[in-house]
């Protein structure tokens, strides 16, 4: 007679597997890991590609006023030695030297 003791009771199962069958096995898995990896890798490049055409023909917009926008420590108004030496202290400031 079977009860639902006995369910929970069942013998364990054993399977016995060959080392070589167990390397081949996992030397199988990691084959497929890596045709997985490697169609991926694929994948994302044509991706990658198919974006970077898309991008490089856009022109980017106000391309021609990049000239004017230039930061306000780049512009040096006439008189001015880009190379002088900044003081390096207040005194040096104060007193010129």
């Amino acid at each position: 007679m079977y009860t639902l003791f006995d369910s929970f009771f069942s013998p364990t199962r054993v399977i016995v597997v060959s080392e070589e069958r167990l390397q081949q096995a996992e030397r199988e898995l990691k084959e497929n890991q890596l045709r997985v990896i490697d169609n991926r890798i694929d994948e994302l490049t044509a991706y990658r590609n198919n974006l970077s055409k898309q991008i490089a023909p856009a022109n980017r917009p106000g391309k021609d006023l990049d000239q004017l926008d230039t930061m306000p420590s780049d512009y040096q108004p006439p008189g001015v030695d880009g190379n002088a030496k900044e003081p390096q202290s207040l005194e040096e400031a104060l007193t010129g030297e």
